[in-house]
């Protein structure tokens, strides 16, 4: 094989492939990979889950470690997790590798003291939120050996400039899906959407509570997600629906595989979440023509949402102007339409394609 033919490795590195929106852009990110000519990407999949939700293509070479995470004995499956990615890294030999997940970074950093191995690192949540003081201090110290770091928003940057100094940071969204494209649209029907894991900090009884308070009773107000993190919320949610008198208006979808219909069926896309990384529900709304209104929690709603343009960026945790905008469109067909178009040509920028060549160029310059 002459070294003009032969094969750039990259080595993808994640603890779960399971529903969710960081897993989601991993697995965009192999297959966009995979297609790439003299390209062989290889993943590595060592959390305590290893089931795959999100389809991979068969060119994509999967390692698993053969044990089992014990949690009851927890520092020993680490020990084990740190030699398992050490040893299967240094087997591929890759020109790159690039691990996603705030406290995973620090192990996969750790596994790779001493070896020349060039790595990449992208936290996936809030960018100013503490980890604990064990992963707050690995994090200060490991990040600044990393090759890169791949920050999703300009204020993640600005916060990881202060933080780990590291003079090699990118920032790069995340790809967002075309979910618009449905044949046959489904027909409009007013609809409040928000999609979300039902956890504290997505604020889901907030969104119920304004709701509640707007007069539209032709509306009803869809809540796509299901319980996590040990949170039983569901019922809670049921509860304080049905004590606020829309217990028949408000619909709990649960876990949705075909979340593309109820976008295509919606007409508002609502979205009360206090920490995000980069809310890859927000884009997907908007690319199926959806306006939104969201908290401008610290990073993510702000780098696709024009104020006033595209939909409404609210004051963290300022019920009364998210009731006050939320009316506004529920009210004024017009504006739901010039919204949602202007919504749809603003988000073409985190097409999957423009986003995974800017990952892949990042991390094989």
């Amino acid at each position: 094989m002459t070294i003009e033919n032969k094969k750039i490795k990259i080595c993808l590195v994640i603890h779960s492939l399971q529903a969710g929106g960081m897993e989601r852009v991993m697995s965009e990110l192999a297959s966009y990979f995979a297609n790439k000519a003299n390209t062989e990407t290889h993943l590595i999949l060592y959390g305590l889950n290893r089931e795959i939700f999100y389809k991979i293509p068969d060119n994509v070479i999967v390692h698993k470690p053969k044990f089992k995470f014990d949690n009851k004995k927890r520092w020993v499956s680490t020990l084990k997790t740190i030699l398992y990615l050490r040893k299967t890294i240094a087997c591929i030999h890759p020109k790159s590798v690039l691990s996603f997940g705030e406290h995973w970074n620090n192990l996969v950093l750790l596994s790779m003291v001493g070896l020349k191995h060039s790595v990449y690192v992208s936290d996936r949540s809030q960018p100013d939120k503490s980890l604990g003081k064990i992963q707050d201090y690995l994090r200060k110290k490991l990040y600044p050996k990393a090759k890169g770091i791949i920050a999703q928003t300009q204020k993640a940057k600005e916060i990881f400039q202060k933080s780990v100094k590291h003079p090699n940071i990118a920032v790069i969204g995340n790809p967002i899906r075309e979910v618009g494209q449905i044949e046959p649209k489904p027909q409009k029907e007013k609809i409040v959407l928000m999609v979300g894991r039902l956890i504290q900090s997505k604020n889901q009884d907030k969104l119920i509570e304004i709701f509640a308070r707007v007069n539209a009773p032709d509306w009803k107000l869809m809540l796509v997600g299901y319980d996590h993190l040990k949170q039983k919320n569901m019922d809670r949610l049921k509860t304080l629906a049905k004590d606020l008198k829309v217990g028949d208006r408000v619909v709990f979808t649960g876990k949705q595989d075909n979340v593309e219909k109820l976008y295509g069926q919606s007409s508002i896309f609502a979205f009360t979440s206090s920490s995000e990384g980069f809310p890859n529900v927000i884009g997907e709304a908007m690319s199926a023509g959806l306006p939104v209104v969201a908290f401008d929690c610290v990073a993510g709603p702000s780098d696709m949402i024009s104020d006033g343009q595209n939909g409404f960026l609210i004051p963290l945790f300022d019920s009364d102007e998210f009731e006050i905008k939320l009316s506004l469109l529920m009210k004024d067909h017009a504006l739901r339409e010039k919204m949602g178009a202007n919504a749809l040509q603003s988000i073409q920028r985190f097409s999957k394609e423009k986003i995974c060549e800017e990952f892949y160029q990042f991390i094989t310059k």
